[in-house]
């Protein structure tokens, strides 16, 4: 018997089950998407979903916070936005003589950097001490963020007006990139007769709590990955870096990045081992955004392109 069907174990799974069944009531007819929305957050990554507007993307953040419980902010990334903005700013009190610091918004258990590719990129860089530390400096103290901590953003497409594409490094600390699209018919009649979302999102009550979420973390990382299963993640690195279009391929830490997504993936499918079916089902969410092509081709072809070169000895 495995240790994810255990019977001491059933409840916290069925809380699971729950918890995502929940979510899937309110974005409708994305059951892949929060799978992956899920594996992010017990994995201890950060999503980053790239969409038109108008799809559901903050009404995913919105979910997943109730869900789990977290304490919820949310930053309404725009041109004007300053860096002390999201992580607060020490203000002189004359009182006492001293400085004193303010926190932003930043401290919270899940952050909504909403149309983060609107705000300059020093502003964008204010993100990434605490997506990489979970961690703040400001004015050479630093600051630890409550554990959990994760950042869900938003991105518009880069055609649209006034977007900046982030840098490579910010790029890299979101674990997954995902894409939500339209809906298909039957889920957007759904969504023209049911209820309004903000309704529904109002009515949401937790399922797991931040405790239980670090728990699923741990338990994740006690997912077996085999040596063959190794091998393969590790064949899947090679071809990335030997690609002739592309012309920087994926680094060790989207390796682990990878493999933390992978045993979160088999987590929640109920297995205790990873099969290559999970690291096929994560390679374009978690690859697609590092790739930097050498040519035209863009990222997601070029994860595509290595799934299907590289074969599962």
């Amino acid at each position: 018997m495995s240790a994810i069907t255990q019977p001491h174990e059933e409840p916290l799974q069925q809380r699971l089950e729950a918890a995502m069944a929940q979510v899937n009531r309110v974005l409708l007819g994305k059951p892949r998407q929060v799978k992956l929305a899920f594996t992010c957050l017990i994995a201890g990554g950060h999503l980053l979903l790239e969409d038109v507007p108008g799809v559901g993307k903050t009404t995913l953040a919105h979910a997943l916070a109730a869900t789990f419980a977290l304490e919820f902010q949310r930053v309404q990334f725009t041109s004007d936005l300053l860096p002390s903005d999201i992580i607060g700013v020490s203000v002189y009190e004359r009182e006492t003589g001293q400085f004193r610091f303010h926190p932003g918004p930043i401290f919270t258990g899940l952050l909504l950097a909403d149309e983060i590719n609107r705000a300059s990129p020093k502003t964008q860089s204010a993100l990434l001490e605490a997506m990489a530390e979970d961690q703040v400096t400001i004015d050479g103290q630093t600051h630890a963020l409550a554990q959990p901590f994760f950042v869900v953003a938003t991105q518009n497409p880069l055609d649209l007006n006034g977007t900046f594409p982030l840098p490579d490094s910010q790029l890299d600390r979101f674990m997954l990139r995902l894409s939500l699209d339209y809906p298909d018919a039957a889920a957007e009649r759904a969504l023209l007769t049911g209820s309004d979302r903000r309704d529904l999102l109002a009515q949401l009550n937790p399922q797991l709590d931040g405790n239980a979420l670090i728990g699923l973390h741990r338990r994740a990382q006690a997912i077996t990955a085999s040596a063959a299963l190794l091998d393969y993640l590790q064949a899947l690195l090679a071809a990335s870096r030997r690609h002739a279009d592309i012309r920087v391929g994926l680094s060790p830490r989207a390796g682990l990045a990878l493999l933390g997504a992978a045993r979160a993936w088999a987590l929640l499918s109920g297995r205790s081992h990873v099969l290559p079916e999970d690291i096929q089902a994560l390679f374009v969410p978690l690859a697609a955004h590092r790739l930097l092509p050498a040519r035209g081709v863009n990222g997601d072809t070029l994860a595509r392109q290595l799934l299907a070169e590289v074969a599962v000895d």
